[in-house]
């Protein structure tokens, strides 16, 4: 049977997200009461901008005092969208004070404060769940913290941003320099006015610091995560990419470490084969591969952005902590059992491909080959070609075989010194092989 008494929910913030939330809300409201056994009802929508005309939300529930809106006693689950570290923070653990559950999309606060939010959570006897945090609306923290909870997930590695996917896919498809193809993302609202979160791996780095901690059961914070952005990535670096049967996708890979006592976080552009499955995610789609010893590998994929998207997110959520409510009890809190310490990038095995102009006489690929050798990073591939104008130098690609990352960079360095070599045209990883 279902109850009559409405459970009430705080909404803070009414941006994009927010205001598709309060929409839902509504017009779903037949719906999300008999999913969850009581109807539920927008108590409270706190804002900055009072005086905006906000469609379908009663102007008498919006407030600009949020403390006041989570402290009121009668909140069942408050939904924070505001973004940021402050008031977000305080807002949360003040609705865990005063009784409310709750449902965030804040992935910069959960990747910096995730473990003391979730220990908040549980003194209080709360919820709080962020299906919305990682990848917008595709099920991603749910089906890692429950549906492979028996499982041992090995390696998640995933497209994460759909502002650089767009532009990579961009400068992919059309040949776009870098400039040009981030202008038209921001023509057409995928990227910010400022977008150097995006751009610069912000926002993949606190999503690969939540993917990692969920993933390996530990405790990864966005400070523990290696970031390199995609702002360097050339037109020469696809047709490198192209000659390789490659594309390049700015990826955040979290992995367990072969003898399973570390784990390592990282975001950085990467060459990928075209014939693996993120290789074909387009535009300003988002797609995880997850791998894991039983399951094997699967791929989560979908729209990872947009009002609409992460408010379904959002509602998944809701759903959920209020059905909690209802039995009286909480859903999955941190799993931090494991307690895996966190390694470098220089320890990480990876690959890299090195493009160098050097100087086209005899004797240079020896002497790049033997600092290769004194570094102990193994050539895989290698390709030398005169320059057409016919200037003394010659282009030399060099894709190695798997080697610590410290070894990789430090054989760079090197090579940098030498009197052959004129400059370093580009470096990138390759992984998903």
């Amino acid at each position: 049977m279902m109850r009559t008494r409405p459970l009430k929910v705080a909404l803070l913030g009414c941006g994009v997200v927010g205001s598709e939330v309060a929409r839902i809300m509504t017009t779903h409201a037949d719906d999300l009461a008999a999913r969850i056994g009581a109807p539920v009802e927008l108590a409270g929508v706190a804002v900055r901008r009072p005086s905006k005309v906000r469609a379908g939300i009663d102007p008498a529930l919006v407030t600009t005092d949020a403390t006041a809106l989570v402290k009121r006693g009668d909140i069942d689950v408050a939904i924070e969208v505001i973004g940021g570290i402050e008031p977000a923070r305080a807002l949360i653990l003040t609705a865990f004070e005063h009784g409310a559950s709750v449902v965030s999309a804040n992935k910069a606060l959960l990747a910096q404060d995730g473990a003391a939010l979730h220990a908040a959570a549980e003194r209080h006897g709360r919820d709080l769940y962020y299906e919305a945090a990682v990848a917008g609306a595709i099920p991603l923290i749910r089906p890692l913290r429950e549906s492979l909870a028996g499982d041992k997930v090995n390696r998640v590695l995933g497209i994460v941003n759909g502002t650089t996917n767009f532009i990579l896919d961009k400068m992919d498809s059309t040949g776009a320099g870098y400039q040009e193809a981030l202008d038209e993302a921001t023509a057409l609202g995928y990227a910010e006015a400022d977008p150097t979160a995006d751009v610069e791996g912000f926002d993949a780095a606190a999503k690969a610091a939540i993917l990692a901690g969920i993933a390996f059961h530990t405790r990864v914070r966005l400070d523990d995560v290696y970031r390199e952005g995609m702002t360097e990535v050339t037109a020469a670096d696809f047709a490198s990419a192209t000659q390789m049967g490659c594309t390049i996708k700015l990826l955040a890979i979290c992995e367990r470490a072969a003898d399973g006592g570390s784990v390592t976080a990282r975001v950085h552009p990467a060459m990928i084969p075209l014939s693996h499955p993120l290789a074909s995610v387009r535009g300003a789609y988002n797609a995880v591969f997850v791998e894991s010893e039983a399951a094997g590998q699967l791929m989560f994929y979908g729209p990872g952005a947009g009002g609409a998207p992460t408010a379904s997110a959002v509602l998944g959520d809701l759903v959920a902590v209020c059905r909690n409510k209802l039995g009286e009890a909480t859903g999955p809190g941190e799993s931090s059992y494991t307690r895996l310490p966190v390694s470098p990038m220089g320890d990480v095995v990876t690959r890299y491909h090195i493009s160098l102009d050097v100087a086209d006489k005899p004797g240079v690929l020896a002497q790049v080959a033997t600092v290769f050798a004194e570094h102990g990073v193994s050539i895989d591939t290698v390709r030398q070609h005169g320059r057409p104008d016919g200037d003394g130098d010659a282009s030399l690609v060099v894709v190695t075989h798997r080697a610590p990352d410290a070894a990789l960079s430090g054989t760079v360095e090197v090579l940098r010194r030498l009197d052959t070599v004129r400059g370093v045209a580009s470096i990138m990883r390759v992984e998903g092989e």
